[in-house]
């Protein structure tokens, strides 16, 4: 009666732990890691000098470069000049590359109203935050406007206005689908966590080097209301489609940002799993009938966090609800003794059961499949000793690898 009242109050213990957990973590996976900081007047400060310096140099080279292609202004109605317009896409592209490179470990990079609503959308920046920065984009984006055009001989030739016979409808519409590509690979590439996220600055530029080689002619290329608010104040000049450049972003930030919300939901994840796998590539899920995905021709796979990972974590069986090989090192790290698990008889843990009554996953295994054999007497209790019956104790050990990927960090 000891031994079962005991293990019912680990059970109960442990209940509550996983509970708080998994309440815990569904809180903080819904912010991005960058900006996973206090909402204090001291962060809110460095994002605010953040983004204005960083949009404000974004800008500056970009206007700078547009200046150089468009002197002198070609006439109204003229054919594209596909050498200066790519001179000033390859300004643009270039500048947010080096820019965001450059900030994206301070502020996240944003430089950009329409993905500053995004990041919120997604759950990534709070909102008074959010406001602070878009005020600090549009300020950065006059600044810049203002210097240029006093540095640079001859008028300021960097506005967005219509071209190419596009019309007020094309011109917001053109805007849209520009803006919703930029802010879906942002998502993607900097909110969404991988294996390559160092290296979103390079394909950021890239996605608005293309939108600027295509949106130039025909709408200027705005995609940022910043971007087009600060040269129409410097040359006092608001045409009356002028609204669409406030518009257009914006709502190409809501249907990229509705396209990835889409996405999560029906978990893409389980799509194309191992992705961002290290060393072993994931199996595949076996959702429909429940079974374990587990592959027993390939022991490795057992206990490395591969895969893209959910941001639902660990269910009472011990495993990813993605059907992933995700570990259980954090649930683990809490109560021992908490997920019994059989799998065909090769790997049985069973601490609820324990006839040392310490719950700490005692495994049964074969002989012949026995890879990996935890002994649970003379270990600490929630601890992973890998050890096999015929090889000495191998370095396996999830409570030290984290299967992290495709998790929205906090900024």
């Amino acid at each position: 009666m000891g031994v079962l009242s005991s293990i019912h109050r680990r059970s109960n213990q442990t209940d509550g732990d996983l509970s708080r957990l998994s309440t815990n973590r569904q809180s903080t996976q819904q912010q991005l890691p960058m900006l996973n900081l206090a909402d204090n007047g001291r962060n809110n400060l460095i994002a605010v000098i953040g983004e204005f310096v960083g949009t404000f140099m974004f800008l500056f080279w970009s206007f700078a470069g547009t200046q150089i292609s468009n002197t002198p202004m070609a006439p109204p109605g003229s054919d594209p000049n596909t050498s200066n317009l790519l001179y000033a896409s390859l300004a643009f592209g270039f500048s947010l590359t080096v820019n965001v490179w450059a900030f994206y470990r301070v502020t996240g990079g944003l430089f950009n109203p329409s993905v500053t609503l995004a990041l919120f959308l997604v759950g990534g920046l709070p909102a008074m935050r959010s406001i602070f920065i878009v005020i600090a984009q549009i300020l950065g984006g006059i600044c810049a406007a203002a210097v240029v055009s006093a540095l640079f001989p001859g008028p300021l030739n960097v506005a967005t206005t219509l071209g190419g016979g596009a019309n007020t409808a094309q011109g917001l519409f053109i805007e849209m689908f520009l803006t919703a590509q930029l802010v879906f690979v942002i998502i993607m590439l900097a909110v969404v966590k991988h294996k390559s996220t160092f290296l979103a600055p390079i394909g950021i530029g890239l996605t608005f080097f293309l939108t600027e080689l295509c949106g130039i002619y025909f709408t200027g290329g705005s995609l940022n209301f910043a971007r087009s608010l600060g040269p129409a104040i410097v040359n006092h000049s608001f045409p009356h489609y002028f609204w669409i450049y406030f518009l257009g972003p914006l709502l190409g930030s809501g249907l990229a940002s509705g396209f990835y919300y889409c996405l999560n939901k029906m978990r893409y994840q389980t799509c194309n799993p191992g992705q961002d796998a290290d060393g072993i590539e994931a199996g595949p899920t076996k959702e429909a009938n429940g079974s374990s995905p587990v592959d027993a021709g390939v022991p490795g796979t057992y206990d490395r966090g591969v895969g893209n990972g959910m941001t639902e974590d660990v269910n009472g069986t011990g495993r990813a609800t993605s059907g992933h090989h995700r570990n259980i090192s954090e649930a683990t790290a809490v109560s021992p003794g908490a997920y019994a698990d059989t799998t065909d008889g090769l790997h049985k843990n069973d601490g609820a059961l324990s006839p040392t009554s310490h719950g700490d996953y005692q495994s049964a295994t074969s002989p012949a499949a026995g890879q990996y054999g935890n002994t649970s007497v003379n270990q600490t209790p929630g601890t992973y000793t890998n050890q096999t019956t015929a090889n000495p104790r191998n370095s396996l050990n999830p409570v030290h690898e984290r299967g992290e990927s495709g998790h929205i960090n906090q900024f």
